[in-house]
């Protein structure tokens, strides 16, 4: 099959109008490309399609392909092109070099979608197709997580309400409550925490008094509840509310809140999961607080644990979507890469390295700049999928390099200064101090990196001599100038060459930073060190959070920072690769059914607010077409 060719002009029109200007291929004939039959998916539409997780099993015995991950430099609040960067080497790989290859990335949220941020089809010439639904509903994923997580906010609340009203003994009776029969009996969720208490009685009638109270009442703290309410919107004014208002609630009144949907725990799971088995798993340990005894309460203690599974049934199978060249696309998961790890799913990226085989291509893309988004991925990620890439590409453009050197603040909406569009090289060279840290970084692991240099029509050869001079010069494999934005998968095709090579020659032992036997505070640090940090400081919620998690045996899970993307250090304002620098640790928490600790470094928000001016002013529908319009 052909690649669909791209008719460029310049100068480059907005990504819509780009998007709106290809006519996608029916997805059936993406997914026959691909090797997949009628069988292997499910259509959602014209132009997409759930892969079934059956796929894996049938493929088993085919090895691998190359795997791929795409980071950046500490960005700039404009972001520095990593998703159309990883859209237009998969556009080269296989619409100019004749690579099997296959893009796996994250599904945006609808919240910065209509507020500051836009979408996350990549952007020019190098997108996923149709943008305006990779950008909105897509297949419902992120809907089905909102329904779960909420499902489960509900049977907190209503569960401490009953337990506050009914005496052991009632709570019992009406948890196993006859069947139509007449039988008392206990289902599949209860043996689980059945199993939890040591109980190994199988019959609700042969619980003794101190079994049987054990057993209905959880006894949460409502002061230890960490699970909140979500929606896929950017709102502000549910970061804090109140619930239990209502005269029949009987003054159980308490103070929670909303997280946007791509900050659920559940979204996590999604991202990290391995299979139907193990989402179920994941899901009924996820743990939502403590009971007064100091005990963790989880989803399948409050007996929901299946029927959110029921829920996220169809959301784990990944989307196929496809690029502007009719490359192949799997969009699956969107966790916040702040909080959780910030990576496109492993089941996605196990297909997909099925699918490509031997000599193919598996590129997928790491939240936010290489501190969090790779660091995560290697240390969080390739642990649970057990799988390992042979290259790291590191997105950089001179934009981010001169602000790093000591240029003035780039901010979102604001003309940016003279001094980012005129030439400077001695700036750049100074920023390049960020670049080569996260060429440290990754190198570490194990991997080749390769430095991708987004160019805009304002760099010039001398500060672009100097961003490759300094890469290699740090240990990059190789430094590749890129125009696929203007140009599509021809504008990357240089970086093409120049991954399969590092792929090619990917040789040493794959490294984490460090063990999980480690202390939950020795992990923290060894993450603190690859930032430049001298030490960690920890308040002390903190360390009572470390004391708590670590009796209750969950201090072998990984770490997985929240911190700022825009600095190496807590403090946003902070550029370039600062270092002897204390790392402020304000709490500890943890998502124990995804699977990881997570420190909160500095204050992070899980929802974000709309701007004076968000992007939904730009987005309306032309009512002629049915088309969309200024969506980017």
């Amino acid at each position: 099959m052909n690649a669909l060719t791209l008719q460029v002009v310049s100068p480059v029109p907005t990504d819509i109008d780009i998007a709106n200007s290809v006519e996608p291929r029916h997805i059936s004939v993406i997914a026959k490309k691909m090797n997949l039959n009628s069988n292997h998916y499910d259509l959602y539409g014209k132009y997409k399609a759930k892969v079934l997780l059956p796929v894996i099993d049938e493929l088993k015995g085919v090895k691998d392909g190359y795997y791929v991950v795409v980071g950046g430099i500490t960005p700039t609040p404009l972001g520095e092109g990593k998703s159309t960067t990883t859209v237009g080497l998969c556009q080269a790989l296989g619409a100019y070099l004749d690579k099997k290859v296959v893009t796996t990335l994250r599904q945006p949220s609808q919240g910065p979608t209509f507020g500051i941020k836009g979408g996350a089809a990549g952007g020019g010439y190098s997108q996923v197709i149709p943008m305006d639904e990779f950008n909105l509903h897509m297949t419902g994923d992120i809907h089905a997580i909102t329904a779960a997580n909420n499902l489960l906010a509900a049977a907190i609340d209503t569960r401490m309400f009953h337990e506050s009203t009914q005496s052991d003994n009632a709570l019992f009776s009406r948890l196993c409550a006859p069947n139509k029969q007449g039988n008392r009996r206990f289902n599949d969720v209860m043996y689980r925490r059945l199993k939890k208490l040591g109980i190994t009685k199988v019959k609700p009638e042969d619980l003794n008094l101190e079994e049987v109270k054990r057993f209905a009442r959880l006894d949460i703290d409502p002061d230890s509840i960490t699970w909140r309410r979500v929606m896929d919107v950017n709102d502000r004014f549910l970061r804090k509310i109140t619930v239990g208002q209502g005269l029949d609630e009987r003054g159980m009144v308490r103070e929670t809140g909303f997280d946007i949907s791509v900050a659920s725990e559940i979204m996590a799971v999604l991202a990290l999961t391995t299979s139907l088995d193990d989402m179920r798993h994941r899901l009924g340990k996820m743990v939502i607080g403590n009971s007064r005894a100091g005990e963790p309460v989880t989803a399948d203690d409050l007996g929901v644990g299946g029927a959110l599974s029921v829920l996220m049934k169809d959301a784990i199978n990944p989307t196929l979507m496809q690029t502007l060249e009719g490359t192949p696309v799997f969009v699956h998961a969107g966790p916040f890469a702040n909080i959780a790890h910030g990576s496109s799913s492993i089941v996605a990226d196990k297909i997909a390295l099925k699918l490509v085989g031997p000599g193919g291509f598996v590129v997928t893309e790491a939240g936010f700049g290489c501190d969090i988004g790779i660091e995560k991925f290697m240390n969080i990620k390739c642990r649970y999928s057990g799988l390992r890439p042979q290259c790291a590409i590191i997105v950089a453009t001179i934009r981010a390099l001169k602000m790093h050197g000591g240029g003035p603040p780039v901010t979102a909406g604001k003309p940016l200064d003279p001094v980012y569009v005129t030439e400077n090289v001695n700036l750049v060279e100074a920023g390049c101090a960020n670049l080569a840290r996260h060429i440290r970084n990754t190198k570490a692991y194990g991997v080749n990196v390769v430095v991708a240099i987004n160019q805009f029509s304002t760099d010039t050869d001398a500060e672009i001599g100097a961003v490759r001079l300094a890469a290699l010069t740090a240990g990059a494999y190789d430094a590749v100038l890129c125009t696929h934005h203007a140009h599509g998968g021809k504008g990357a095709i240089d970086l093409g060459i120049a991954v399969q090579k590092a792929c090619e020659t990917a040789t040493g032992p794959f490294n984490f930073l460090y063990p999980l036997d480690a202390s939950i505070e020795d992990k923290i640090e060894a993450i603190a060190n690859s930032y430049g940090a001298s030490g960690v400081e920890y308040s002390k919620q903190a360390e009572k959070q470390i004391k708590m998690y670590s009796k209750q045996g969950f201090s072998e899970l990984p770490i997985c920072m929240a911190k700022t993307q825009y600095s190496f250090t807590d403090n946003p304002a902070v550029k370039g690769a600062p270092s002897g620098f204390v790392l402020p640790i304000r709490d500890v928490r943890a998502s124990i059914g995804a699977g990881f600790i997570y420190p909160l470094v500095g204050t992070m928000s899980t929802m974000p607010g709309l701007p004076t001016r968000p992007c939904f002013y730009d987005i309306d529908l032309d009512t002629a077409t049915g088309k969309v319009k200024g969506l980017s």
